[in-house]
């Protein structure tokens, strides 16, 4: 049964949400879309967990209903209303702990699209091959899950690798899927550039980052500092005849991104400006974080070989996750975008926290 602290605080989410409802049938909130986004996604996360506490509240007075009624039966009347009993403690049991699963407190990201940035890390070239391997798992899973891939930056290796790619992955559940993917990927395997047959280890760094809107991080122009170049390609020849390459530099921050990969100079403005929010918006979360005393270990690290979330171990064909110690022997599935088992465990394992958090 529900505590009286939890019923009122139940409640009080009741009456939000009402009030809620009203800020949103009111004609005037279309002049403000940052406000219309937060009122939107506060009706949201306030819906499902008030309609859950009315059905709980509906199913307990059935429960009192059936109750009475057995102590003022017999017979075949008493069985009946005892078996209305059971079925009402039994809906009471699941909705309360349905409710107890939606107090967990939401994601702020979730519903955004995800920027994913992968880099080769430690071991040179393999390293690179190891990042293209990774962008064409995650490319591959999102086409099973519907999402859309763009790519806005990418860095090609000498041997057909990527010194870097960052790529935007659309999707509705992306981040609650992809949140986890952020930290040092360590491979094991027999590089192509081995004679000897030897196993090496390298290590590739993702960084996983929400999209921000421009309604989400307000930038001043004047803490911009936008240079222009002409693109380069790999070994540093000119692959273009213009100044088309984008740098732009946050000054406050110091958060530089650089885009070449379009023809044209606003092409390259506008997904710089893309990454750039996203940034701004996660290094606030983060300072935010910090005052909670709830900051996290950066996802990327150093990279190095030591530093890993994950190991692909190509001989046993085995994936590893070292935060959860969860061991899977389809390294082959999972390079195909089979990925569901990973991070439906990292989701859960997140959830988990939560409940015992709170």
């Amino acid at each position: 049964m529900l505590n009286d602290r939890l019923r009122e605080r139940l409640v009080d989410l009741e009456q939000e949400f009402e009030s809620v409802l009203a800020e949103l049938n009111d004609p005037g909130l279309s002049s403000d879309p940052k406000r219309l986004r937060e009122v939107s996604r506060r009706h949201r996360e306030l819906e499902e967990v008030v309609g859950c506490f009315r059905s709980l509240e509906a199913s307990q007075s059935d429960l009192e209903t059936a109750r009475e009624m057995v102590s003022d039966s017999s017979g075949a009347e008493r069985e009946l209303a005892q078996a209305e009993v059971t079925q009402a403690e039994e809906d009471v049991a699941r909705l309360e702990e349905e409710l107890r699963l939606l107090l967990v407190p939401r994601d702020p990201n979730a519903g955004r699209n995800v920027i994913l940035e992968i880099r080769g890390a430690e071991g040179g070239e393999e390293a690179n091959l190891f990042a293209k391997d990774l962008f064409e798992m995650y490319s591959r899973y999102a086409a099973s899950k519907g999402w859309k891939v763009e790519v806005l930056s990418s860095s090609p290796s000498e041997r057909d690798g990527l010194n870097e790619i960052t790529f935007l992955v659309k999707g509705e559940d992306a981040w609650l899927r992809l949140e986890h993917e952020g930290g040092p990927h360590r491979v094991q395997r027999v590089p192509v550039t081995e004679s000897q047959g030897r196993i090496h280890t390298s290590s590739a760094a993702v960084a996983v980052l929400p999209e921000a809107e421009e309604v989400d991080v307000d930038i001043d122009p004047n803490d911009l500092k936008i240079d222009v170049y002409r693109s380069t390609g790999p070994g540093g020849q000119s692959v273009n005849t213009t100044d088309s390459a984008v740098r732009i530099t946050h000054l406050p921050t110091g958060i530089v991104v650089a885009m070449q990969d379009e023809k044209s100079q606003i092409q390259n403005r506008a997904k710089a400006m893309i990454v750039l929010r996203s940034r701004l918006l996660q290094a606030e979360q983060e300072r935010q974080a910090a005052e909670l005393s709830q900051q996290r270990k950066s996802q990327v690290g150093g990279g190095g070989r030591s530093e890993k979330i994950r190991t692909y171990n190509y001989k046993e064909n085995r994936v590893t996750d070292h935060r959860i110690k969860l061991t899977l022997h389809k390294l082959d599935r999972i390079l195909m975008g089979d990925l569901d088992e990973l991070t439906d465990a990292l989701m859960a394992d997140k959830r988990y926290r939560q409940l015992d958090d709170g």
